[in-house]
């Protein structure tokens, strides 16, 4: 049953390779955060008040994760006394380990209050100027904190396995909004600022604390929902993200109730890396997929899993960021088809399989960081971060779902997963272990995975699911008459032959002729002509035309992928559209050039993968 593990090297700490924090022995229940925001710094100063419980008697250290912290102060928040510390060497992947000596006596709970500033440079924000924003009169600032920024914006134990609740007060220009990953408490003004306050009850791991301000508007999407941007877009996103209570419904159907009382998303400027980000109660949301047509809505059902898969039951450690992602994408699957149709799942998990494939294609089979579970000693969880926890995760679900005899039979099994295990941190093992315990008769079956292949070897997948085609088939049909096309013959494509077809398979079709031979230019700009694939809004088609271009080496489409790549920042399109760039010799400084250009506008996230991508960083 246990597969063989390859050998670890030395971590920073026995469980977690990626912190330097000792829950085992003293660890944070609670967080208080007291912040002022200063635009004109750039910084987050303030303090943080840790209520912490020994869970060893003859403990006398807390240990926390820090980067790029001041530390000013350390005290027992409840005597006054202050508190020894060091602060560890700076590890540039890692940061620095905070070690505060604890008071002499005996008590098994303490509150110890640091005060701190944050740098300019924290890695968790971004700042930006009013001219970077849409309405152009107010900065704004947001956070990324996944998967180890957060010790950039607070010194905490900076590690999925602890789980806390939080509240806060944070003091911004009284002309500006504060939201963060919790409840509203209401606010009040304090002469130019002022001061909001947040309580988030259920407990969270650290990279699940979020913080935006600035100036915001909202629209009521439904009863436990608002949708918060700049005023300039939320009437738009009002209309794109109507279904959310739909979604909400649906996924408390599979997964059960839905604990964190409200639902909001806050559609964030173009520089966010992500197309979502699931912060409890305030989903972040890349302002690429306003559509205008709900078409790419999908990135709301999987934040909206995440609320179950991964904020309710968590990974312990990022090297089993699967156990977050893979379900995510497995459930937010389920809900396409409970709202719209089997066959409009099993279509996304072909587009997610061909998503895969590429990435490994990119990465290279062989890279370990392509297994489902990979050895994060040393290594930065930003440069594994990828496609193969979503999809090899996804495909691993839909396989062993298929093996106990479909849906109706894992779908209670799902349920009594995130039961059994909400509000705690877990690893795969324990996940595996449930799944025997749960399936009694079906020991010999689980006995017969290839667990060491699914789990520890690099690449794709050992075995791909059967999926149903029934929608790829017009991608593809039409996909093969295109190639086959003898352009020295009648053209005998019309201006209406994506008229039929969804969004998502124009997408899909686009992803089928890139995953073949390179295409002619002339034979692109027939298709330009006829379907008008250049003026099209969406940001998903526009990107995977923008890529056949470029494989097709058509120099026409260089400015326009340079101009996508720089309006907006999200990782999943900038990423690829560069390394295309760099693989195209005579484009590579062009492409250079226009990143370093852009670079203190992206980011720390974004500017730091797309600098390897472009091989500039390869030793960092």
């Amino acid at each position: 049953m246990s597969p063989l593990k390859p050998e670890k090297k030395s971590r920073l700490s026995p469980g977690d390779p990626n912190s330097y924090s000792r829950p085992d022995q003293v660890v944070v229940s609670s967080i208080h955060l007291d912040w002022d925001v200063d635009f004109s710094r750039k910084i987050v100063s303030g303090t943080t008040t840790l209520t912490v419980d020994r869970k060893q008697e003859d403990a006398v250290h807390l240990i926390l994760d820090s980067r790029d912290l001041a530390i000013k102060t350390v005290k027992d928040e409840e005597t006054g006394q202050l508190l020894q510390y060091t602060l560890g060497k700076a590890d540039p992947n890692f940061g620095s380990e905070l070690k505060i000596v604890l008071s002499s006596d005996a008590k098994k709970q303490f509150k110890v209050e640091i005060e701190y500033e944050t740098s300019p440079n924290c890695s968790a924000l971004q700042w930006l100027s009013p001219e970077q924003t849409a309405g152009k009169k107010h900065p704004y600032m947001f956070s990324q904190c996944q998967a180890i920024h957060c010790r950039s914006l607070v010194p905490c134990q900076d590690t999925p396995a602890v789980k806390m609740p939080y509240t806060a007060e944070v003091r911004a220009p009284s002309q500006l909004v504060v939201l963060m990953s919790a409840l509203r408490d209401g606010h009040q003004e304090k002469g130019k600022h002022k001061v909001f306050r947040f309580q988030q009850p259920v407990p969270m791991p650290s990279y699940l604390i979020a913080i935006a301000v600035g100036a915001l508007d909202s629209r009521k999407i439904g009863p436990r929902s608002k949708v918060w941007s700049e005023k300039e877009f939320v009437e738009k996103a009002e209309y794109e993200f109507s279904e959310t209570e739909k979604m909400l419904k649906t996924a408390e159907s599979l997964c059960g109730d839905y604990v964190w009382e409200q639902y909001d998303l806050l559609v964030l400027p173009p520089s966010f890396p992500y197309g979502g980000m699931e912060n409890p109660c305030l989903t972040f949301i890349t302002p690429t997929i306003l559509a205008g047509d709900r078409s790419l809505a999908d990135v709301v059902a999987h934040e909206i899993s995440h609320s179950w898969t991964g904020n309710l039951v968590t990974n312990s450690h990022w090297e089993h960021f699967w156990l977050n992602e893979g379900f995510t994408m497995f459930v937010e699957r389920k809900i396409a088809g409970r709202m719209y149709g089997e066959p409009t799942r099993n279509f996304s998990a072909i587009g997610g399989w061909k998503d895969l494939a590429e990435c490994i294609r990119t990465r290279g089979e062989k890279d370990p960081l392509t297994c489902l579970i990979p050895d994060l000693t040393g290594v930065d969880p930003d440069d594994s971060f990828s496609t193969v926890p979503y999809e090899k995760g996804h495909t691993f679900l839909w396989y062993l779902e298929t093996l106990v005899g479909g849906p109706d039979e894992f779908e209670p099994f799902l349920k009594a997963y995130l039961t059994k295990f909400k509000y705690q941190s877990i690893t795969s093992d324990t996940f595996r272990s449930f799944l025997f315990e749960f399936f009694v008769d079906k020991k010999k079956v689980f006995d017969a995975v290839d667990w060491d292949a699914w789990w520890y070897t690099p690449g794709m997948p050992p075995i791909k699911p059967e999926f149903d085609d029934s929608l790829a088939v017009v991608c593809k049909d039409l996909c093969k008459r295109w190639i086959e096309w003898d352009t020295a013959t009648d053209c005998p494509f019309h201006a209406d032959d994506l008229n039929k077809m969804s969004p998502n398979q124009i997408r899909e079709w686009l992803a089928e002729l890139f995953g073949g031979e390179q295409l002619p230019v002339e034979k692109l700009e027939k298709m330009n002509e006829l379907y008008k694939m250049s003026s099209r809004s969406n940001s998903e088609i526009k990107f995977q035309w923008l890529r056949l271009g470029l494989k097709a080496r058509w120099d026409d489409r260089v400015d326009e992928a340079l101009k996508f790549i720089t309006e907006q920042g999200r990782m999943k399109f900038v990423r690829p559209i560069f390394r295309d760039l760099y693989e195209w010799k005579e484009m590579r400084k062009r492409a250079i050039a226009v990143f370093e250009a852009n670079k203190s506008s992206m980011m720390h996230v974004a500017a730091y993968v797309v600098a390897k991508d472009l091989h500039l960083n390869e030793n960092a």
